[in-house]
This record gives structure tokens, sequence and C-alpha cells, in this order.
């Protein structure tokens, strides 16, 4: 479940902080390493880092302005700040991707081993220890905000572990085990590995600015809730979508016609109260029709 409180708002926030320290971090040691060994390959893990620090400032202006309340301007919040920082950031791994893809190809006819492999394998495992454990901590943040910006930061990050890993192997069959073009070609697989995590994370990002409908279990589950009350007897009409990590929630309820209006009254807020409980911090919109009056209804459970 998400959570709209004051503490989301500060969890999301620790989290993007956490992402631009461990970035900075990375980026300094990855600038040594990558001048040290003349890798292509640790070059590509550089030039990931300094779009993950970027990306990860961008996340850090985004949550703070998704954490703001409704304002005259923008009655539903500013959930979406989130869905077009994730947008964003995918299309700085894709260009990332493309340049360090290029590279790689550029290099792949040469017969130059990289330098100080040494070097370049030991940042790349201390980069991979501080990544894991971001990662994990982004991982904890992202199950109890929903957070998307986080969501896709995580992206990088994962990406960024194995990155650092491929590196090692590459350096390591290069300059020890002698097979030369190793660096380039773990380059190209980088670069393709980026691309398609971009690709990934832009489809999610898209989908929360269309305003896509809830996934069928979310769906079905929200029906059961509205199902369990006596007095309903049906729902048609409905409506979902996310915004950042606020749901939208709306449908009409069939009742009795014969219902007094204060009776009607009662039941939406004692089926609002259910749903609140099942999705807390929703917003949610009920419409009350007498019985039969919706031509083709969609039944409790369809």
């Amino acid at each position: 479940m998400t959570d709209t409180t004051p503490a989301r708002g500060d969890l999301t926030r620790r989290a993007a902080l956490a992402s631009v320290t461990s970035a900075t971090i990375l980026l300094f040691l990855k600038s040594y390493a990558a001048r040290a060994t003349e890798s292509v390959a640790m070059l590509g893990s550089l030039a990931d880092t300094a779009l993950d620090l970027l990306s990860s400032l961008v996340t850090l202006y985004a949550v703070w302005l998704a954490a703001q309340p409704a304002d005259e301007d923008h009655r539903f919040g500013h959930g979406k700040a989130e869905a077009i920082a994730a947008l964003m950031q995918t299309l700085v791994i894709l260009g990332s991707a493309v340049a360090i893809g290029v590279r790689a190809v550029m290099e792949l006819g040469s017969r130059v081993s990289p330098q100080n492999a040494d070097v370049g394998i030991g940042a790349s495992l201390i980069g991979a220890a501080l990544t894991l454990g971001l990662v994990a901590y982004q991982r904890h943040v992202v199950r109890q905000t929903g957070s998307i910006a986080i969501g896709t930061d995580q992206i990088h990050y994962q990406s960024d572990l194995l990155l650092n890993l491929a590196v090692v192997v590459a350096l390591a069959l290069d300059a020890w085990a002698g097979l030369h073009g190793a660096d380039a070609v773990f380059g190209i697989g980088i670069a393709l590995y980026l691309a398609w995590g971009a690709l990934t994370a832009a489809r999610a990002a898209v989908d929360m600015l269309m305003d896509r409908e809830w996934p069928d279990e979310k769906r079905r589950t929200l029906l059961a809730v509205v199902a369990r009350h006596p007095n309903v007897d049906g729902v048609h009409e409905l409506r979902t979508r996310s915004s950042g990590v606020t749901d939208f929630i709306q449908f009409h309820v069939w009742l009795d016609p014969d219902m007094t209006v204060t009776c009607a009254h009662d039941i939406v807020d004692e089926i609002e109260a259910d749903v609140a409980a099942a999705f807390p911090g929703a917003e949610i919109l009920i419409h009350v029709d007498p019985l039969g009056h919706y031509d083709r209804p969609q039944m409790l459970g369809a």
C-alpha cells in the first residue's frame, strides 16, 4: 500500500538524498579509475554514474514537489511530477547508452589493452558494494511509498551494480587473460542493457501520465471491497488512475430506488471508509444510481 502522509515525503526525500550522495562518491572514484585504466567499459560506467547523479538531482526535486499538497492551481496535487522526472531520467539513460555503444564499437578493432586493471577492478568492487547498499535502501522505500521516481532511480543503480561487475570481468579478461576486445564487447553489452532499462522505465512513466487504468488484479480487489457491503446491488462506471503515489477512484453504485437520501448517503460513507482502509490516501468519488439505471452494468466481481 502507498502512504501519502508527511512520513512518506520524508522517506522519498531521504532516498533521493542517499542517491545523490552515492552518485557523487562514485563519480570521483570512477573518474580516477577511468583515467588510470583508459578502459571503454570503465568509461561507460563513469558516464552512467554522471548521468545517475544528474537524474538523482532531478528526482530529489521531483519527490519534493510531488509531496506538496494540492493548491488552487493543482487541485489533484503534484504527484505527476514524479512521472515527469522518471521520463526525463529514461531519456538521459537512453542517451548514455547510445554514446557508450558508439564508443565501444569504435574500440572493437583496437589491440590496446586497458592499463592498471587492478585499479579499475578495485574501484568497481567498491562501487558495487556502495551501490548494493543504496539499491537495498531504495527497494525498501519503494515498498513503503510506491514512488515511481525512486523506483526509476533504483533502475539506474541496479544497472550501475551490474555495470561495476561487468567492468571487473571485462578488465580481467582483457588485461589478464589476453582476450583483447573483451572490454569493447562488454561496453556494447552495457549500452544495450541501459537502453532496455530506459525503455522499460519509460513505459511506466508514460502509463501514469496517460492515466492508465489500474491492473486487473488491483481493480478486482477494489470491487471485492465494495461487494462486501450488503446494500450494494452492483457497481459500474468504475474508473481508476494513479498520480504519483495517490490513487484516484470513482464509480457508480446501485442502491434500492426507494431508499431515502439520508440512508443512501450513510451507505456511501461506509463504502468510502472501507475503500479508504484498503487503499490509504486514495481520492474516492462515489455516485449513487437507482437499481437498474445503467443499461450494461459491470456486476460486482466481474
